[in-house]
């Protein structure tokens, strides 16, 4: 049920953490821009989120995507669920994480944070607060919904803006 993990107060999405799961688009989008900000409290400390793109196949814990990490000091890794067919730096990858390239540049807990996560064709870029802490090449191309997680973590969101990119040869 939605209502256990999610509720809007003051024109903020707040996420109880509880039962696990996402919120997720009704539509599908292959190639965009996503801006979302987002915030941990600090009197319920540190927690682990994300935002999950291209999400295809089936909906459960967890769906085939690709997930850009909101854990706290991780955001900005990519985890692969569900063998999402991406091409990542090897150097930089165990299993299914690929850690971010450089180190955290979230703020404080408490303070809003800004990912920035575009999605063009097989190329992925993820931004946290303006510094592209990774990216991934190849990317299967293929229109997918997007989510947020509920992920055991009481979480804030804000200023969910996203932009559909049109291929050039589709204007």
């Amino acid at each position: 049920d939605l209502a256990q993990s999610y509720s809007v107060r003051e024109g903020v999405l707040v996420c109880k953490g509880q039962p696990i799961g996402y919120i997720q688009t009704e539509r599908m989008y292959e190639n965009f821009e996503l801006i979302v900000e987002w915030r941990f409290d600090p009197e319920k400390g540190a927690g682990n989120s994300g935002v999950l793109v291209r999400v295809i196949g089936e909906d459960k814990v967890w769906p085939n995507c690709i997930e850009g990490q909101l854990q706290s000091t991780h955001a900005g890794d990519i985890w692969n669920i569900g063998e999402f067919p991406m091409k990542v730096e090897a150097s930089r990858t165990n299993g299914r994480n690929t850690r971010k390239a450089h180190p955290s540049s979230e703020k404080p807990l408490g303070e809003w944070n800004q990912y920035r996560i575009l999605m063009d064709r097989g190329h992925l870029v993820l931004e946290v607060n303006g510094v592209a802490q990774n990216v991934a090449e190849e990317c299967l191309q293929v229109p997918g919904r997007i989510a947020l997680q509920s992920e055991g973590a009481h979480i804030e969101f804000r200023k969910v803006a996203l932009r559909p990119i049109i291929a050039w040869e589709n204007r």
